[in-house]
C-alpha cells in the first residue's frame, strides 16, 4: 500500500490572530466555526471526507487507541491512534511537542502519535509500536518520521527535570544554545525507535520555535497547532 504522510503550517486558514490562520486545534480558546473550516478544508486538500480524518483528545498521557473505522468525535483521552484500514488517516496535534507518524505499508497499518516531554517520559511511543504490533505490524518494515518540534538548542528545563526525563528517555538530554540544560525529545525518542526495531527512521528538522511559519505554544503562549496526519492510500492512487 502506498502511505501519505502531511505536516501542516500556519498558513491558508480562517483562524484569526493569534490563532493565524491555519489552527486545527479546537482546544485552544479559537473561534470553533473557523477551526471546522479549517478541518474540513484539509480533509478536502487530502482528498478524504472529514469523517475519514480522526482526531483525538489529547491528555500528555501513553493511552493508544486502535481504530478501524470513523468515529463521532475525537478518540478521548489518548494520545495515539493506530488505524488499520486504507483510507482512514489519523492525527496528531502539536505546537512544540513531537509528533510521530508510523508506517507499516506491507501491513496497512499506520499510526500517529503525539509525544510531548510527559509522554515521552512515560513511553507513549513504545506503545504505540506495539500496539501495531499487535495489529500485525512489524517494526522491522516499519518507516517512522519525527515532526517538527521544539528542538534541543531552545527547550531549557531545570536540571533535574531533565535527569528525569533522560533517566527514561536516554538521549534526551542536551544544553541549549545559552549553556543551560536542556531537552532534545526528537533525539530520545530517535533512539527508542531505533532500540525498538523499526527499520527508517527521518526526522524533519524544524524547530517550531524559531520557525515563525509553525505553531508554538513556548514562543507565543497563546496559539494555534499543526497538525501531523498520515494514512494508507486505497487502491493505486
Amino acid at each position: 500500500m502506498r502511505i501519505r504522510r502531511v505536516v501542516t503550517t500556519r498558513a491558508g486558514g480562517r483562524s484569526a490572530a493569534p490563532y493565524d490562520s491555519f489552527n486545527l486545534g479546537d482546544h485552544v480558546g479559537d473561534d470553533p466555526a473557523a477551526v471546522a473550516a479549517n478541518r474540513n478544508r484539509l480533509a478536502d486538500e487530502l482528498g478524504l471526507a472529514p469523517s475519514r480524518v480522526v482526531w483525538m483528545e489529547q491528555v500528555h498521557g501513553r493511552t493508544v487507541t486502535v481504530v478501524d473505522g470513523p468515529l463521532d468525535g475525537p478518540a478521548e483521552a489518548t494520545d495515539a491512534l493506530v488505524a488499520t484500514v486504507p483510507g482512514l488517516a489519523v492525527v496528531a496535534l502539536v505546537a512544540d511537542c513531537v509528533p510521530v507518524l508510523l508506517a507499516d505499508a506491507e501491513a496497512g497499518v499506520v499510526a500517529a502519535v503525539h509525544a510531548g516531554r510527559v509522554g515521552a517520559r512515560v513511553g507513549v511511543l513504545t506503545a504505540a509500536v506495539t500496539a501495531m504490533r499487535e495489529a500485525g505490524a512489524d517494526p522491522s518494515r516499519m518507516e517512522a518520521l519525527l515532526g517538527p518540534s521544539v528542538c534541543g538548542d531552545c527547550y531549557e528545563v531545570p536540571a533535574v527535570m531533565r535527569a528525569d526525563v533522560e533517566a527514561r528517555l536516554p538521549g534526551s538530554a542536551c544544553q541549549t544554545r545559552t549553556g543551560g540544560p536542556g531537552l532534545d525529545l526528537r533525539a530520545g525518542l530517535w533512539r527508542q525507535l531505533a532500540d525498538a526495531g523499526v527499520g527508517r527512521i527521518g526526522v524533519d528538522p524544524r524547530c517550531t520555535v524559531e520557525d515563525r511559519t509553525l505553531f508554538s505554544h513556548r514562543r507565543d503562549g497563546t496559539t494555534g497547532r499543526l497538525a501531523a496526519i498520515t494514512w494508507c492510500e486505497v487502491g493505486d492512487r
